[in-house]
């Protein structure tokens, strides 16, 4: 976040008898209503760098209110829910939904929907016209690379359950589960980036040395809410398509499929491990196999009958271009990491 343009480069002035300082820029210090006089802390970072922020006033915590929602103006089904669900994503600890009269039964159910659908969420008080919801999580337990790889568990769990329909030709009844658990890892994903964002030590804490990254780990999430989606509505279209499934269609998912597992892990590990090398290969694998996911058009003698591939084929060759994006992903980090080069074969 930049406060102004004054030059990056400060003297180390020498201060007293033994001692260096530096001066701090001018509009980060009126930014932060710093005055002659008062604390700051910091942290020091593996690489030497270090960041500052002022330190709490000794004895106070202030009391945060709680994020105030006015139900009588949502009629209308699931924007109440949406707003909890918001509120929670950027950060608020405390929720509170207020009515003049009684909430309509709907609307409770929706508050208690919401409760459940995210992580360390209870409702802590109910009324016939009040709710409270609280978050019990500590953000510093919940680093970004471990719900990452929860997610990653969570996709290959959506990839078996289509094996599983494929296989043995009956509807996944796990789909509501899976679909429910990619919520609360995507909302808390969400919520971590967002407090980082304002916390640089917690941003450290939590797998996100430098603050900047936390640009490069949203769009990662981004593509993790795109993969479960996609996967959730693939699954969804196998269950429909299951007893009518052509068998052409159904010959290349049965093949793609343990092939999309294994590049998922495979992409995953490259952006948690980055080399250079590494995610040069799964982002070239990636396009291969969008291009294997591809079900051949059957020729039509009649015009109405449909030609077009099954839904759930189209849906996982959208999901190998996600994986694309990660790998691409991968790749800028490894750039980032180290002077590593490779050689490109030429055409």
């Amino acid at each position: 976040m930049a406060w102004g343009t004054p030059s990056r480069e400060r003297r180390v002035l020498k201060a007293g008898h033994s001692s260096i300082a530096v001066t701090l820029p001018k509009p980060w210090a009126e930014a932060m209503n710093l005055r002659p006089g008062d604390l700051i802390v910091f942290d020091q970072n593996d690489d030497g760098t270090l960041y500052l922020k002022p330190a709490p006033l000794p004895g106070i915590s202030p009391a945060v209110a709680p994020f105030l929602v006015q139900a009588r103006a949502f009629d209308t089904p699931g924007v109440l829910e949406r707003l909890i669900v918001g509120a929670y994503r950027v950060g608020h600890d405390a929720i509170e939904v207020r009515a003049d009269i009684a909430l309509a039964p709907e609307r409770v159910e929706e508050v208690l929907a919401a409760a459940r659908g995210l992580l360390g969420v209870s409702v802590v008080a109910q009324e016939p016209n009040r709710m409270v919801l609280q978050n019990f999580i500590d953000p510093s337990k919940y680093e970004l690379p471990q719900l990452v790889q929860r997610m990653k568990m969570i996709l290959v769990a959506f990839l078996e359950e289509m094996e599983e329909v494929l296989h043995r030709r009956v509807r996944s009844r796990r789909l509501p589960t899976l679909e429910e658990e990619s919520g609360k890892v995507l909302a808390l994903l969400v919520r971590q980036l967002f407090l980082a964002s304002r916390d640089w030590s917690l941003a450290r804490r939590i797998g996100s040395p430098d603050p900047r990254q936390l640009l490069e780990w949203r769009v990662v999430v981004h593509s993790l809410q795109e993969l479960a989606e996609l996967f959730g509505e693939t699954l969804g279209a196998l269950n429909d398509e299951s007893a009518k499934f052509p068998a052409a269609a159904r010959a290349v998912l049965v093949a793609g499929l343990p092939e999309l597992k294994v590049q998922l892990k495979a992409v995953m590990e490259a952006l948690m491990h980055p080399s250079l090398d590494h995610a040069c290969d799964v982002y070239h694998r990636s396009l291969e196999l969008g291009t294997a996911l591809t079900v051949p058009r059957r020729p039509t003698r009649v015009a109405h009958v449909r030609a077009s591939p099954p839904a759930a084929a189209r849906l996982l060759q959208r999901g190998a271009g996600h994986l694309a994006h990660l790998a691409e992903v991968a790749i800028d980090r490894a750039v980032a990491a180290s002077t590593e080069t490779i050689l490109v074969e030429a055409a």
